[in-house]
C-alpha cells in the first residue's frame, strides 16, 4: 500500500460532526484524512449566490416545473429552490426505498448540511438523558448532563452561540454570545404568556449559531438572512467557516472530496478496523485507506449504511450488529403543526434588518408530575413580525391601490410551529435494499419509519396549546393547522446506531465507540439514544469533541 494512504485517523464525512472530529484530531497532533463523498465547496469563493438579490435569479429564487419533475423528494418541502440547488442531493443519482414515506433531504459536499442548517443550538437537560430509563423506553443513555456539560461549554465557545440566560431547568443555559433581540411584538407576547401562565411558559429569543460578536477569522452576523446560500462573512457556524480552517491550520489534515466510503475494513484477529474502502465518485476506482482510528460522521443514515455495508464473516448483518440494534430506533422530530395570529396596533413600530433567528418556546408539558395522554413533549419555534411587500390581499392585486399598499409594511403577526419528540421505536428502521442501486451501483437504504400513537396524541396538544397561547397573548384571528408530520421533514435524523450501557442493547458505548470494533467511533446523529424535542446539532458537536478526547487518550495508552 502506498505510504500516502496511511494516516493516524480517518474521518468519514465533513458536516457538522465530521468537521469537529477533524479539528479535534488534528489539533491533538494526529495526521488525518477527511473523506467526503461529494464535491469541494470552498469558503467564500464558492458561495456563488450569497450576494445576489431575489431579482437576480431567473425565477426569483423559486422552483420550475423541470425542477419539480427532477427532484421528487426535494420538492416535498422548502429545500427545492434555485437559490442553492447545488447544495442538495440529486434525487436521481442517490435514490432510496421508502417502505413508508420518509422525506430524506441530504447534502453531499464538503461541509454537508452545515451550510444549510437552521443553526438553532440547544443543550439537553439532565431530565432528557434520564427519560428513557424513567419511561422504560428503548435503552438508558450511558451518560448524564454533568458529563457532557463541560463539552457543551467548549463547543459553544468555539462555534459562537448567541442566546439569553433564562435559568430554566428544562433548557440549560450555555456559554453564550449576546442574544439577538426580540421584536416589540415578541416582547409583549412573552410578557403576556409569563403572566397568564404564572411563569410556567416562556418565550425567549432563539439560541443560534450566528455570531453577535466577531470571533477570530469570522465577522459578526449582518442580518441578511441568507444563511443557506453560504455566508461570506463566516458569521454562522459551518465546517467551512470554523472547523475546517482550524484543522487545516495544523498542517495535519488531508481533504479528499468525491470519495464514497463503502465499508469499514475489519481484522477479525485483532477485532479492530484497519481502515476503509473508498469508491472514487468521479473515476469509479476503488482505494483503501489505513488508519489507527476511524470516525464515522457521514450523517445518521449514511454512517449506518456504511456499517451495514461492512458485513463480514464475523458480523454478517454489518459491523456493529451484534446487539441486533444496528439500523433500528430511527427518530426525527415531527413538525407540521402551525399556528398564526394577527396583532392589532404597533403601526408605528418596525425592526432592523432581517434577523436570521426567531423565538423559542421551550417544552412545558409532562413536567413537574403532569401526565398527558403521551410521554415526553414539544417546543415551538416562530417569529413575530410585520408582513412585507409580497403579502397577498386580493382586493388590491392590481393598479394604483397595489402600488400604494406596497409602500407600507403590513400588519403585525405571529407564526410558530411545533417540534415534537419521536420515541425510539425498534421497528422504525433502515436496512439495505439488495434490489435497488444508486448511480455507482451501490445498494441503497430502505427506510421503514412512521409516527405512532404517542406522537399523534402529542400533536393534539401541540395544536391546541399553540392556539391557547396566542389567544392568551391577545392575538386576533388565531388559526392552527395540523399539517404534514411525515418523518424526515425535521431534517434531524437520529438513532440507528445508538449508544447504550451494554453491548447487548446498543451499537456504541458511552464514548461513541462501536462495541464490536473499539477503534471505530460514530459521533453524528446515529448515536442518539432518544430524540428530545430540541435541535440536536449542538449535542453532536459536544459528543464529537468528547469522543475525540477519549480516543486520542486511549491511542496514547496503547488501547487502540
Amino acid at each position: 500500500m502506498p505510504e500516502s494512504n496511511v494516516y493516524d485517523a480517518i474521518v468519514v464525512g465533513s458536516g457538522i460532526s465530521g468537521g469537529w472530529a477533524a479539528k479535534e484530531l488534528t489539533e491533538k497532533g494526529l495526521k488525518v484524512i477527511m473523506l467526503e463523498r461529494g464535491e469541494n465547496i470552498e469558503h467564500v469563493k464558492d458561495y456563488v449566490n450569497a450576494t445576489k438579490d431575489p431579482w437576480e435569479f431567473p425565477h426569483r429564487g423559486g422552483r420550475t416545473q423541470e425542477m419539480i419533475e427532477k427532484y421528487p423528494v426535494l420538492k416535498r418541502d422548502y429545500p427545492l429552490s434555485e437559490t442553492n440547488l447545488n447544495y442538495w442531493v440529486k434525487d436521481w443519482e442517490c435514490p432510496y426505498t421508502e417502505v413508508k414515506r420518509f422525506d430524506w433531504f441530504r447534502g453531499y459536499h464538503v461541509g454537508g448540511r452545515s451550510l444549510m442548517w437552521g443553526r438553532q443550538s440547544y443543550r439537553w437537560s439532565n431530565m432528557d438523558f434520564e427519560a428513557n430509563a424513567k419511561d422504560g423506553i428503548g435503552t438508558d443513555w450511558p451518560i448524564r448532563y454533568k458529563e457532557i456539560a463541560p463539552w457543551y461549554d467548549y463547543v459553544e465557545g468555539f462555534a459562537g452561540i448567541s442566546g439569553s440566560r433564562e435559568a430554566l431547568d428544562v433548557l440549560p443555559d450555555g456559554n453564550f454570545l449576546p442574544p439577538m433581540e426580540l421584536t416589540c411584538l415578541e416582547k409583549d407576547v412573552a410578557a403576556r404568556l409569563k403572566e397568564h401562565f404564572k411563569g410556567e411558559r416562556h418565550l425567549i429569543i432563539g439560541r443560534t449559531a450566528n455570531l453577535t460578536k466577531p470571533l477570530p477569522g469570522r465577522t459578526n452576523c449582518q442580518f441578511r438572512n441568507k444563511c443557506s446560500l453560504g455566508c461570506p462573512f463566516g458569521a454562522y457556524f459551518s465546517t467551512q467557516s470554523s472547523t475546517l480552517p482550524a484543522a487545516m491550520k495544523t498542517g495535519n489534515l488531508t481533504l479528499r472530496p468525491f470519495s464514497i466510503v463503502t465499508k469499514v475494513l475489519y481484522d477479525k484477529d485483532t477485532q479492530r478496523a484497519t481502515g476503509v474502502e473508498v469508491l472514487d465518485a468521479e473515476t469509479n476506482k476503488t482505494y483503501e485507506y489505513k488508519a489507527k482510528i476511524v470516525f464515522l460522521n457521514a450523517s445518521t443514515l449514511n454512517s449506518t449504511w456504511v456499517l451495514l455495508n461492512s458485513a463480514n464473516d464475523v458480523f454478517p448483518d454489518g459491523l456493529g450488529s451484534s446487539s441486533g440494534q444496528l439500523g433500528h430506533n430511527l427518530m426525527d422530530h415531527h413538525l407540521g403543526v402551525r399556528i398564526t395570529g394577527k396583532a392589532e396596533g404597533y403601526e408605528d413600530k418596525y425592526y432592523f434588518g432581517r434577523r436570521p433567528n426567531g423565538f423559542y418556546i421551550p417544552r412545558f408539558r409532562n413536567l413537574n408530575g403532569e401526565k398527558r395522554e403521551y410521554i415526553r413533549g414539544f417546543g415551538y419555534q416562530g417569529q413575530g413580525n410585520r408582513e412585507n411587500w409580497n403579502r397577498n390581499i386580493a382586493e388590491y392585486n392590481i393598479g394604483v391601490e397595489l402600488k400604494e399598499l406596497l409602500t407600507e409594511p403590513g400588519s403585525w403577526q405571529v407564526g410558530m410551529g411545533g417540534f415534537g419528540e419521536i420515541l425510539p421505536y425498534h421497528e422504525n428502521k433502515v436496512t439495505l435494499d439488495k434490489t435497488k442501486t444508486d448511480k455507482w451501483g451501490l445498494n441503497v437504504l430502505a427506510i421503514d419509519c412512521e409516527l405512532k400513537q404517542n406522537e399523534l396524541n402529542m400533536r393534539k396538544d401541540m395544536l391546541n396549546d399553540g392556539i391557547e397561547m396566542l389567544e392568551a397573548a391577545g392575538l386576533k384571528n388565531v388559526k392552527g393547522v395540523d399539517g404534514d408530520g411525515t418523518p424526515g421533514r425535521g431534517i434531524h435524523e437520529m438513532g440507528t446506531a445508538r449508544m447504550g450501557t451494554d453491548p447487548k442493547n446498543s451499537v456504541l458505548n458511552k464514548f461513541n465507540q462501536v462495541w464490536d470494533a473499539k477503534n471505530v467511533f460514530v459521533t453524528d446523529g446515529a448515536f442518539m439514544t432518544s430524540a428530545n424535542c430540541v435541535n440536536p446539532s449542538l449535542t453532536y458537536m459536544a459528543m464529537t469533541a468528547r469522543a475525540v478526547d477519549f480516543a486520542v487518550g486511549e491511542l496514547k495508552k496503547g488501547n487502540l
